[in-house]
């Protein structure tokens, strides 16, 4: 993968991200506990419901943080070389995930 399809790749993914924000706000939403025509069991799947969704906008805007890195790392002509050891990172690797900032044995050790 070269610098250029990552950024394209990245770039991507912060859309899908922003999309998946946008479709999933009403679920982050409090939940509005009406006691006449919602059972207790149903407010509790609500409420579950409403922390899965909380949980999952903590974990994209995680994957968000790590993209601007990595698109800055390619900014910088420093993408695809390990952030701790400076080796390069595999291609394979960032392949599959061009946001990657180690290599297989850093991220590992």
């Amino acid at each position: 993968m070269t610098e250029n399809e990552a950024k394209a790749a990245l770039i991507a993914r912060q859309a899908e991200l922003a999309e998946e924000d946008r479709i999933s706000g009403d679920a982050r939403a409090p939940v509005t506990l009406q006691q006449d025509s919602v059972g207790r069991l149903s407010r509790m799947d609500a409420m579950q419901q409403q922390a899965m969704a909380q949980a999952q906008e903590r974990r994209r805007g995680q994957e968000r943080v790590r993209i601007t890195a990595a698109l800055a790392r390619i900014e910088e002509g420093e993408w695809g070389y390990c952030g701790r050891c400076g080796e390069e990172i595999a291609p394979a690797r960032l392949s599959h995930d061009p946001s990657a900032a180690m290599c297989v044995g850093c991220a590992n050790g």
